[in-house]
């Protein structure tokens, strides 16, 4: 079904040639920053974290590498799924599974319990994967790339300032604190999103294994996407190498810096999120 027949078939997304409302533009983008930035709030906490769950450095660096690991798994079995059924009940479904794995990371009595729930915020992060394109399914085509973009600067903000987030908090409440504190914010998002985002139509009645084998249709026939996907993996493993390394180094010799210092480091690259909508509506106008 097109995304004008989306638009007319849900209450709250806006008519055809229309720009959506302004409070659901400003949940998809909170929604999507929220639910990223559980990827990354363990990550300037790591050199605390560790010292308090008496787990050695190599133990605590695989808390990003298998929350990485689920959000890619996540990615490829479960966004797919947004095309079967309707991406509201996807976006619940996630928020609640997220809320759980975050406490269950709070209240973590070692670090073996510690990693499963990193391995299940990954997956379940993935609701930011299913947010992004119910913002491009709900826009009006001629401003498609402007929503787009702004959701994106939610989602960047999140990467970003999470680690600015974790880092004050950890230091100064505990790395406990920051997980349930996160809980409590994808607690809010759902409800929020239970109550103002539309439902969608699937777009495809497609078995899950149909849909699973149709990646790999699509991953021979577009060389473009195949071009996209080696950038975006290239740059996924320059930027989670830095982050995931930076707080364990920070900590030790010879700086003797706090999580504070190591999430601070998130400052500097907020800026480039700013770009997004810039992005955007350079695409409105000039294409992708």
């Amino acid at each position: 079904m097109s995304s004008i027949q989306t638009m007319h078939a849900h209450p709250g997304a806006a008519p055809h040639g229309q720009a959506l409302p302004a409070s659901l533009v400003l949940l998809l983008a909170t929604g999507a920053g929220l639910s990223v930035a559980s990827l990354y709030y363990a990550q300037p906490m790591l050199g605390v974290l560790g010292a308090d769950i008496g787990a050695s450095a190599r133990a605590v660096g695989f808390i990003p590498t298998l929350t990485q690991l689920g959000y890619a798994l996540g990615i490829l079995l479960l966004a797919p799924l947004g095309d079967r059924f309707d991406r509201r009940r996807i976006v619940l479904i996630k928020a609640a599974a997220l809320c759980a794995a975050l406490l269950v990371a709070g209240a973590a009595p070692s670090i073996g319990v510690l990693l499963a729930a990193s391995l299940a915020i990954g997956l379940a992060a993935t609701m930011a994967q299913d947010i992004v394109p119910a913002a491009a399914t709900l826009a009006p085509e001629a401003s498609r790339g402007k929503t787009v973009g702004t959701v994106m600067t939610g989602l960047l903000l999140g990467i970003l300032l999470s680690r600015v987030v974790s880092g004050f908090v950890a230091e100064h409440f505990g790395w406990r604190a920051m997980f349930i504190a996160a809980a409590a914010s994808i607690a809010l998002i759902g409800a929020a999103a239970w109550r103002g985002l539309p439902r969608f139509r699937p777009t495809t009645h497609l078995a899950y294994g149909a849909l699973l084998g149709s990646l790999g249709t699509l991953w021979s026939r577009h060389g473009t996407l195949r071009r996209a996907a080696l950038a975006q993996a290239l740059l996924a493993v320059g930027f989670s190498a830095f982050w995931s390394t930076l707080a364990v180094m920070l900590h030790g010799e010879p700086f003797h810096l706090g999580s504070a210092a190591a999430g601070a480091f998130g400052l500097a690259g907020a800026a480039g999120a700013l770009a997004a909508p810039l992005a955007g509506r350079l695409a409105d106008r000039r294409g992708p």
